[in-house]
């Protein structure tokens, strides 16, 4: 059973794998060889072979970790960080998740307690999925590992897909399957006598800051070296390492650092759009010649259409991310030459780089809300215009109050509010009794720093957007090409010093990430990179369903078997292409929110549901509702004796 799951995730490590079977337990692993190359064999194992572990990930600081503890009589057989999991334990507990810094997924079983403890790193860098089934608890990296072997499990759950639609992925700790459930970031899950428990280890929001007396050169000398470490413990490896450069402040000023760093020219990667306005390859190249790097370059295409179809096949939820296409094309370039990449993820929710931090604050301005006007205008923006009509979007958010305003900023395809008019009668008629996907991430902004609004949103983003959006982008892209992304950005110890950065130093004179590029200023970036809009490894979406995509996407979004799945009215999907084809106004997002959504059920569900016809929902017909899934309480464990998982 442990085989055939690890046989699902053989993308994840095609270099090893290994088990570990005896009593209730069963654990499993496929590795992707980094350090220790030879000696790392997993499951890893205590001097009396007792507790085992499998991990997946890295552990940046376990060479200075390892002498305090061999001081305690540990005794090491391998030299890789996975080993030193196993004594933190030995020597602390449920605690030993405190003392690494890096990213990982673990899964720990202790003999003598029966007792497996899963940990998912502070933000989320790395997936843990599980379920608790007729007696047994499966967990893995990824959800078709327990599909695998329990494919019953395939039932949707159309209320966690209502996030899907409000923001384009699954918030934590739900799935797109009632039963399937994710390990949210910074927590533990103990399962012992039958018990599960989910605890939260860690947490961001405690460190914020309102006030910073510091001056300007304190706080860059204090960044500079912060960063600068985060880098240099991301570069330990024992294979090749480079960089993924897109041309912005975030991934040159890892560059510059990693240059420093090292005395040879560090391997750098990026993409670029030919025939694009949206190429903006130049920058990476700019950057790349005044490093000096060993520069690489892959022009993408818009072959849409085989892309996704590849990548549907093995995304287990939708997400209308569509930068996941130039992050896989990406990954796999960089992985011809590489084994490990370094990336500039999570500089913009640390530092308030989005342009939707400025928009949100300018917005605090404006209150419509005198003599219950706010509520006409929010009844006409919805009812009476349509979703064409120039500046409706806008009217429509400026009646609302902070914080559904940067919510509304955020959503795709609102089912309840702005855009329930794509959405067919049925099943607007089951969603308005369900709970609103907008409750969760007020109940993270209500919990978050209250001193200073832009840190509440930083927060907010940091607990939703960050590893249900860009994490899983990342990680599922990188890995489907073999490729480890390391975020130096995101190192916590980094995190909660910039937490404590007064927002001056973030967002100042309607310029979002001052500090950072005040950073890439001293570190000898140019002024033409740090002036330049953020794009990122953007696609030219707008631009290719106007053209090489304009056929193909009516064909699919109205045909008979999108449209009876009952989510959608197609007139109103017709109304939507029309307006981006016309050019009256850019609805790329949503249209690709929509192919996402259906790929997904032709692609993934659909050939899950051809094994496990009884138990997993209908794809051509409105699906029963299957219950809520999991929203934050302990799932009920039952008698989830025996445990069965892979990394």
């Amino acid at each position: 059973m442990v085989r055939k799951m690890c046989d699902t995730i053989v993308h994840r490590g095609p270099d090893d794998e290994g088990f570990y079977v005896k009593g209730p337990a069963g654990l499993g692993m496929r590795r992707l060889s980094i350090i220790d190359v030879s000696g790392g064999h997993q499951p890893i194992h205590n001097e009396d072979q007792n507790i085992w572990i499998v991990f997946n990930g890295e552990i940046y600081n376990f060479q200075e970790l390892r002498p305090s503890l061999e001081k305690s009589g540990h005794r090491f057989y391998t030299n890789t960080d996975s080993e030193t999991i196993v004594h933190l334990y030995e020597e602390h507990g449920l605690d030993f998740v405190r003392n690494l810094r890096g990213m990982f997924a673990i899964a720990l079983y202790d003999e003598k307690k029966r007792l497996l403890v899963l940990a998912r790193d502070r933000f989320g860098k790395k997936p843990v999925h599980y379920a608790v089934h007729h007696g047994r608890f499966f967990f893995g990296s990824e959800i078709k590992t327990i599909l695998s072997v329990a494919p019953e499990l395939a039932e949707v759950s159309r209320e966690n897909l209502l996030d899907y639609f409000y923001f384009g992925y699954v918030l934590d700790p739900k799935t797109a399957f009632t039963k399937i459930h994710k390990l949210p970031p910074g927590h533990l899950l103990t399962l012992q006598d039958s018990r599960v428990e989910v605890r939260r280890y860690w947490d961001l929001s405690s460190e914020f800051s309102a006030e910073d007396s510091r001056s300007e050169d304190e706080c860059l000398v204090e960044l500079e070296r912060e960063l600068a470490e985060a880098v240099r413990i991301r570069m330990v490896s024992d294979v090749p390492l480079g960089a993924q450069l897109s041309g912005g402040v975030d991934s040159s000023i890892i560059v510059a650092l990693m240059r420093q760093a090292t005395a040879g020219p560090v391997k750098t990667f990026s993409i670029s759009f030919p025939g694009s306005t949206e190429n903006e390859a130049q920058y990476a190249r700019a950057v790349a010649r005044h490093f000096e790097t060993e520069h690489f370059e892959i022009p993408v295409e818009p072959d849409i259409w085989n892309t996704l179809d590849h990548l549907t096949r093995s995304l287990e939820e939708p997400i209308a991310d569509s930068t996941i296409i130039p992050q896989f094309h990406l990954s796999r370039m960089t992985r011809q030459h590489v084994t490990v990449a370094l990336s500039g993820d999570g500089g913009d929710e640390l530092f308030a780089g989005y342009e939707r931090y400025r928009v949100a604050c300018r917005r605090r301005k404006f209150d419509l809300g005198f003599f219950g006007t706010d509520r006409v205008l929010n009844r006409i923006a919805l009812d009476v215009l349509s979703s064409g009509f120039p500046g409706r979007r806008l009217l429509y958010n400026l009646t609302l109050p902070m914080p559904d305003r940067y919510l509304d900023s955020v959503s795709f395809l609102p089912v309840l509010c702005r855009e329930r008019s794509i959405f067919s009668d049925d099943f607007l008629h089951w969603a308005k009794d369900k709970r609103s996907p907008y409750d969760e991430f007020r109940r993270h902004y209500d919990q978050g720093p209250t001193a200073d609004f832009v840190n509440r949103l930083l927060y907010l983003d940091m607990k939703t957007n960050l590893p249900g959006d860009i994490l899983t982008k990342v990680d599922r892209m990188s890995m489907a090409a073999s490729l480890e992304v390391r975020c130096p950005l995101l190192d916590h110890r980094l995190a909660e010093w910039a937490a404590r950065l007064g927002p001056q130093w973030k967002l100042r004179n309607g310029s979002g990430k001052y500090l950072l590029r005040k950073l890439a200023e001293r570190l000898g970036v140019s002024h033409e990179v740090m002036r330049r809009p953020k794009h990122g490894f953007t696609l030219p979406l707008a631009e290719w369903m106007r053209t090489d995509l304009k056929n193909d996407l009516p064909r699919l979004l109205l045909d008979a078997r999108t449209i009876n799945r009952g989510y959608f009215k197609p007139k109103a999907i017709e109304a939507v292409l029309e307006e981006h084809f016309r050019g009256q106004r850019d609805q790329s997002s949503i249209i690709w929110a929509l192919l996402m959504f259906e790929m997904w059920h032709r692609n993934f569900l659909e050939a899950h549901h051809s094994t496990a016809q009884s138990a997993t929902t209908a794809p051509d017909t409105l699906p029963p509702s299957p219950g809520s899934g999991w929203r934050g309480e302990v799932p009920e464990a039952g008698s989830a004796a025996n445990c069965r998982g892979t990394q």
